[in-house]
């Protein structure tokens, strides 16, 4: 449910500019762009509340709320990361980048470490 969660997300809140770049959206107000970005988050979070419900500790689950958070962070930057790459091919993944998600790839392991 995050992963998909988060390919609503990512394009909620980067799909416009992608619009914008076919030049779908470039007359668009701003208002509108809101609203549209607004409608695809609905989806968002029709499959982040549950899983995030799921999930938690306190519903039965195995996660506390830390480690539910560093999943999504994860599972977030992974879905954008392989959104940007094949939409947005003007973006390049750097060396940087690389080192900022092993990062969080150890904010996974020590946010499970008992």
């Amino acid at each position: 449910m995050l992963v998909f969660s988060n390919v609503f997300m990512t394009f909620a809140w980067y799909g416009h500019l992608k619009l914008q770049e076919m030049k779908i959206s470039t007359g668009w107000p701003l208002i509108l762009i809101i609203l549209f970005s607004w409608g695809l988050a609905f989806f968002e979070y029709c499959l982040t509340v549950p899983a995030n419900r799921i999930g938690f500790q306190g519903n039965g689950g195995p996660y506390s709320l830390i480690q539910l958070k560093v999943i999504q962070e994860v599972v977030s930057l992974t879905i954008f990361t392989i959104i940007v790459t094949f939409l947005f091919k003007g973006q390049s993944i750097q060396w940087n980048h690389v080192v900022a998600f092993l990062c969080l790839v150890l904010a996974v392991f020590f946010a499970f470490l008992k």
